[in-house]
């Protein structure tokens, strides 16, 4: 291993030193000038394989305890959030829809859903609000955190399963999907 250059010791600095994930730019303004992506690229190849590591969630840097290491770290043992299933159901319509209203997630899932729902979401810091939409009422909008991303490991919401991943993972009904695909046939038929 070569030892590392002036820049990535000093983006490798800045991030030990980060109370929060920081973005590229904000590293850039400790660091100055340079290819701090580069610089980043380079420190997380390094840190590959070893005790933390360095990783990108929602487009913020950050060093975590390696995941097979964070039992370790661990006195006691953290307490499960268990969602009900509303709340799943609703943490999940935000993830893949976002921004969306409450009206929108009530139409989604066919039913209303209660006030405590969308609090406990936002109270796990999973979900925020994000701007009114502009159409009568202003309805308040809701998206996805970056804890949102960092708990469920993901460094974008792209990387959230698809129709087909769901499916291999025999979480999606075949039946459901059927019938979906039938209903949405139909109403092209119609129009």
């Amino acid at each position: 291993m070569t030892p590392p250059d002036d820049l990535a010791r000093a983006v490798e600095a800045v991030l030990f030193a980060a109370a929060e994930p920081l973005t590229v730019d904000t590293i850039a303004a400790h660091t100055g000038a340079g290819n701090v992506r580069a610089a980043l690229d380079k420190i997380a190849a390094d840190y590959a394989g070893r005790g933390v590591n360095l990783v990108e969630r929602g487009g913020r840097w950050q060093f975590q305890t390696a995941a097979d290491m964070a039992h370790l770290l661990r006195r006691d043992r953290e307490e499960a959030r268990k969602l009900s299933r509303a709340g799943i159901e609703t943490l999940a319509i935000v993830a893949y829809h976002e921004p969306v209203t409450r009206a929108e997630i009530e139409a989604i899932r066919g039913v209303q859903i209660s006030k405590g729902t969308l609090d406990v979401l936002m109270e796990a810091n999973w979900i925020r609000p994000a701007g009114r939409r502009d159409m009568p009422g202003r309805p308040l909008t809701y998206a996805t955190t970056t804890e949102f991303l960092v708990h469920f490991g993901l460094a974008s919401r792209r990387d959230l399963p698809g129709i087909d991943d769901l499916c291999a993972a025999g979480l999606l009904d075949p039946v459901d999907l059927a019938f979906d695909q039938l209903t949405v046939e139909k109403e092209g038929e119609e129009d």
